[in-house]
């Protein structure tokens, strides 16, 4: 079963080197490689998440090396969730874009430069999930950010362009910084290996041990968009073709905030930072649903969604006890597939009208049906209406808040719920400009091919399963969050006995 770890990692980038091979040639054959590949990396992390939640986490060794000193590839019940459902969407956002068809909208963007950077950004996101040492964590974020940087220009717009200079300058000035975190860290330590770091830590100074935690939180804060390292989301994820906008709400930003959960349970556990975390948390939340109600356009307003909705995942982080961790797993799920089916809906919206603008949009109820009741579903799930996967996401992080029962976690369960307000808000504006006040001036401009709605529906459903199956997937976050806290089984597993 070990075996298995190294392949949605290395699956990806194969396919995508077959795919430059051949070129613009063969459109079909390109598509079918796409499919086929994510559709097998699906399937392996489902076998491997319900291997790991029966048996325990599974440890690959890379090149036969054990760790410390290899590089080690780590399954636990965190990173096979996470990846089993960046599976299932980027499987989604890939027939989505097929569908619509890149190339024949812009020869100067072919589909074989679309689809071997789709995979490019799959095989690092998978690298940064399985990651167990902290240079292959780099690794896996500058595989990504590669690949996304191709998917956010493309066309080579001026608007695009722009975007992606934000972009570019925002995951280098982070990759500088992750490069001086681990520098410090192995120069404390000896070592990369976040296993072996655990245990070394505990003898640091507490000076060194708090310049390693910042820093690290610092770069994973860019990542995930955290206040008041948010700046740069908004203004560069509207920007790109709507099937990298979905990708990059639904899963960029997660992976940073993945790494924050792991640094902050297996490195730095109950830590003197959590409590900066909290008013971090807070604030993410405050401003983010803020700039997203004073937005016209829905592109913009997702994406300062967006950046609210992160504050409960680091609000759950800083709580620090498993309840709270397994919140912020639930929600984690829930956000990653209704914010990437929001974007595509919105996709949907700037296909058949040409605009996502809020004072040109009107009357869509009647005119797209099909699309409206996509949006009112995806959007009372993100708002978390009763008895939605939302609505239980945000229940158990403010029972994990309330029976902290001090002052700052009441302010923050405030501060959550003032949030989830104004995102019901927010996304009833949308509604009643977009899709309930009477318009003449919209016309339906194109028609959506039938695979874009499967996709689009495909993920809307399976949203709505996490409300169905919300008993098993509250006791897998619930074993999850145990088993972050523990910290010695993940231990034990890469290093073996008592660590080395």
């Amino acid at each position: 079963m070990s075996a298995l770890i190294c392949l949605p990692v290395v699956l990806p980038l194969l396919a995508a080197a077959l795919k430059l091979a051949i070129g613009q040639r063969l459109s079909r054959l390109q598509s079918l490689i796409s499919v086929v590949t994510l559709i097998v990396v699906l399937a392996i992390a489902i076998v491997l998440a319900v291997a790991v939640d029966r048996d325990g986490t599974l440890v690959a060794q890379a090149g036969g090396w054990a760790a410390p000193m290899g590089i080690s590839l780590v399954a636990d019940r965190l990173s096979t969730l996470m990846l089993a459902v960046s599976a299932a969407v980027t499987l989604a956002v890939m027939v989505y874009s097929i569908a619509q068809d890149f190339a024949d909208q812009d020869e100067t963007a072919p589909l074989s430069i679309f689809h071997p950077a789709f995979l490019v950004m799959v095989a690092g996101v998978s690298d940064a999930f399985l990651a167990g040492d902290l240079f292959n964590l780099f690794v896996g974020f500058e595989i990504l950010l590669s690949g996304s940087y191709v998917l956010l220009t493309f066309g080579g717009t001026e608007s695009r362009v722009r975007a992606g200079a934000t972009y570019a300058v925002m995951g280098l000035t982070s990759s500088l910084l992750f490069l001086i975190a681990i520098a410090v860290t192995y120069a404390a330590t000896g070592t990369m290996s976040m296993a072996h770091i655990a245990e070394r830590f505990d003898g640091l100074p507490l000076a060194i041990k708090l310049l390693v935690e910042l820093t690290l939180l610092l770069v994973f804060g860019v990542k995930a968009a955290v206040f008041p390292m948010s700046a740069w989301l908004p203004d560069s994820y509207p920007t790109a073709p709507a099937p990298a906008t979905a990708v990059f709400a639904g899963l960029l930003t997660k992976v940073g905030v993945y790494s924050i959960i792991r640094l902050e349970s297996l490195l730095f556990p109950g830590g003197p930072v959590a409590s900066l975390l909290q008013w971090v948390a807070l604030a993410t939340m405050l401003v983010g649903i803020c700039g997203a109600i004073v937005q016209s356009d829905i592109k913009r307003l997702l994406s300062f969604t967006l950046v609210s909705h992160i504050g409960y995942l680091v609000f759950g982080v800083s709580l620090a006890t498993p309840h709270a961790l397994a919140g912020s797993v639930f929600y984690a799920v829930h956000h990653i597939t209704v914010q990437t089916s929001l974007f595509l809906i919105v996709g949907l919206i700037e296909r058949r009208t040409g605009t996502t603008s809020l004072d040109r949009l009107g009357g869509l109820a009647k005119l797209t049906p099909a699309i409206a009741v996509l949006f009112f579903v995806s959007a009372i799930n993100l708002a978390g209406i009763p008895p939605l996967s939302g609505f239980i996401g945000k229940l158990g992080l403010l029972q994990a808040g309330l029976a902290d029962g001090g002052d700052s976690e009441l302010i923050l369960v405030g501060g959550l719920l003032l949030t989830s307000l104004l995102t019901l808000y927010a996304v009833a504006r949308v509604w009643n400009r977009a899709f309930w006040r009477p318009s003449k001036s919209v016309e339906l401009v194109e028609s959506v091919p039938a695979p874009m709605w499967v996709a689009t529906a495909g993920l809307v459903a399976l949203a709505l399963s996490f409300t169905v199956f919300a008993g098993p997937l509250s006791g897998l976050a619930e074993r999850t969050g145990a088993e972050l806290l523990a910290r010695q089984p993940y231990i034990t597993a890469v290093l073996g006995g008592d660590g080395r």
